[in-house]
């Protein structure tokens, strides 16, 4: 009876056992891990914030660009009222430099709950593409909001031509000088977004 069992095959019973005497113990399956970068870190944390930052000076300097005045052509004063949210353009801008205000504080407090965990801000090259798109659109969207915007602001500083039609800025001094400033903060925006894609670029070269 002993040697029958001493004599089983271990297939017989659909168990595998390792031969004896062998001292291989498996190893642990490796996962990557994406590398520390500490200055690519630092990198994307400022031009983000730069991002914020701009973009809430963009909005906040254009909802406050109201102002009010009088015009006068062949001898009739007109009154003249100014103000962001009576042009399509300037309010497309407040939208969009909302939203894009919201994305960057977004990331910021993603990566600042990545360095309490002490874990890598860019984890995976899908991520990295996330990140990418994300810079992208938004740098885009600024630059469109900010260019159409522009559009306007130039229309107003240097009139109709052709008619008689003088410099809206003139009698809407503030008006004019608060929108320049916002569309100036929405372009440095947008530089700034773009400045994140590239580290974004760089980040996949490293992953």
């Amino acid at each position: 009876m002993g040697s029958f069992a001493n004599g089983q095959n271990g297939s017989e019973l659909g168990i595998q056992m390792p031969a004896m005497g062998s001292s291989a113990v498996p190893e642990p399956p490796t996962t990557s891990v994406a590398p520390r970068c500490p200055r690519l870190d630092m990198a994307m944390v400022a031009t983000r914030a730069a991002a914020l930052v701009m973009a809430l000076l963009s909005m906040s300097l254009m909802v406050s660009a109201k102002q009010r005045g009088s015009l006068i052509i062949f001898g009739i004063e007109i009154p003249l009222y100014a103000k962001w949210s009576l042009s399509d353009s300037l309010k497309s801008l407040v939208g969009i430099s909302a939203a894009a205000a919201a994305y960057s504080l977004a990331q910021l407090l993603s990566i600042a709950y990545k360095a309490l965990k002490k874990v890598p801000v860019v984890s995976s090259r899908r991520y990295a593409w996330m990140l990418l798109a994300g810079d992208q659109v938004f740098a885009y969207a600024m630059l469109s909001a900010g260019s159409a915007a522009a559009a306007v602001a130039n229309l107003n500083r240097t009139g109709i031509r052709h008619t008689a039609l003088p410099n809206f800025c003139k009698p809407l001094p503030r008006f004019c000088d608060l929108s320049a400033a916002s569309i100036a903060c929405a372009f440095l925006s947008c530089a700034f977004l773009a400045a994140s894609a590239v580290i974004d670029v760089i980040w996949l070269s490293n992953l």
